[in-house]
């Protein structure tokens, strides 16, 4: 019985515990530069995600691992992966960041796939067809 014996059933809820959790995150993001300009390449595109933590969460932003799988410097799109518990940190300053060398520009998160059971490489070829640039 309930409460004050009104023959309410009493809510059950459920623990459950995932035993491995993803140990990485990998997000697929898309830098856009609305000015046009010079396009960074693999380097800068690594120095850029690292200023982006450095600003919003100082040197310890910085000092997380974030690895930049593949990168296209031609649609200027990028596959990152990180650990998972600096997931947040890392698309908090990825959106937040407005800047690239003095001019505008604005980071697209496009996916985020954790690494329990799945590859970057799936991730990359799950791509929308209809941004598919033939050469």
């Amino acid at each position: 019985r309930g409460p004050a014996g009104r023959g309410m059933a009493e809510a059950a809820f459920e623990r459950r515990v995932l035993r491995r959790a993803a140990e990485h995150h990998y997000l697929r993001v898309r830098l856009e530069l609305p000015d046009g300009g010079t396009r960074p390449n693999a380097a800068q595109f690594k120095q850029l995600v690292v200023t982006a933590l450095r600003e919003l969460h100082g040197e310890v932003g910085a000092a997380l691992p974030v690895d930049v799988l593949t990168y296209e410097e031609k649609t200027l799109s990028a596959i990152l992966r990180v650990i998972s518990s600096g997931l947040v940190k890392l698309w908090s300053a990825l959106t937040l960041l407005g800047f690239y060398q003095n001019r505008r520009c604005a980071f697209r998160v496009l996916q985020v796939t954790a690494g329990l059971g799945t590859s970057p490489f799936l991730l990359a070829l799950s791509g929308n067809s209809r941004e598919l640039v033939l050469d």
